[in-house]
């Protein structure tokens, strides 16, 4: 019982370091450009062709959670924060 018990907790152990691996960290700052991806809610016309990201963004807020506040580049603040991991950085 307790050999089973040890390898169980081995095991989780493995697991988590393997994910934790995987895992990409988002680190933004106030003031970076970024692109926002496009969640296509109706079908477009150009179908596979169409646009993927839209931007260039800038970050005003960032939150502890993974939530950002972006806002145009003519400083439009977007009011619904988006998260980290539906944005990318942008280098022009």
């Amino acid at each position: 019982m307790l050999k089973a018990l040890c390898h169980g907790q081995c095991y989780q152990q493995r697991m988590a370091r393997a994910f934790n691996a995987r895992v990409r960290h988002h680190d933004f700052s106030p003031g970076d450009l970024v692109l926002r991806k496009v969640l296509h809610v109706m079908p477009d016309s150009r179908g596979k062709f169409s646009y993927k990201y839209d931007g260039p963004f800038v970050v005003k807020e960032v939150f502890s959670g993974g939530a950002v506040i972006l806002s145009d580049m003519d400083g439009t603040e977007n009011t619904l924060p988006v998260n980290a991991g539906a944005i990318k950085k942008y280098y022009p």
